[in-house]
């Protein structure tokens, strides 16, 4: 029974001088406040994931090319039917803008809306969309 005492007088003489620390998270992806260090690895592990074949990578020269060609005449078309449906002021005109394979109407909603259609002279297909003209 002296002996349990004894121990229990050591134990309570060494006890408070326990130390701890309290458990701190930190984040590791650079994206949430993380090491930015750690960028390339999450990168390197994220690519190693990604099992998607990038659709480009099997086309040749001469497709990448068409399809840059085809985009550009696509934007320069665009521009051209933009230049003809915006006024002096930058408000859209209502009216209607006949491509060779497009029709685009914009009509006014009333107040103050536009309704953009755009209808595809081949299949018939269309789609629209309403804007504020007051931006």
């Amino acid at each position: 029974m002296r002996k349990s005492y004894f121990l229990l007088i050591i134990y309570m003489i060494y006890a408070p001088s326990v130390h701890a620390t309290e458990l701190v998270y930190t984040f590791e992806n650079p994206s949430f406040g993380g090491n930015p260090l750690y960028g390339a690895a999450l990168l390197n592990n994220a690519q190693a994931q990604n099992d998607k074949e990038d659709a480009s990578a099997n086309q040749t020269p001469l497709e990448k090319f068409n399809e840059t060609l085809q985009r550009s005449i696509l934007n320069r078309l665009s521009s051209t039917v933009a230049g003809q449906v915006i006024g002096n002021q930058g408000e859209l005109v209502p009216g209607t803008v006949e491509t060779t394979d497009f029709i685009i109407n914009i009509a006014d909603a009333g107040g103050g809306l536009l309704t953009i259609t755009t209808t595809d002279k081949a299949t018939g297909n269309s789609t629209s969309f309403s804007i504020d003209n007051n931006f």
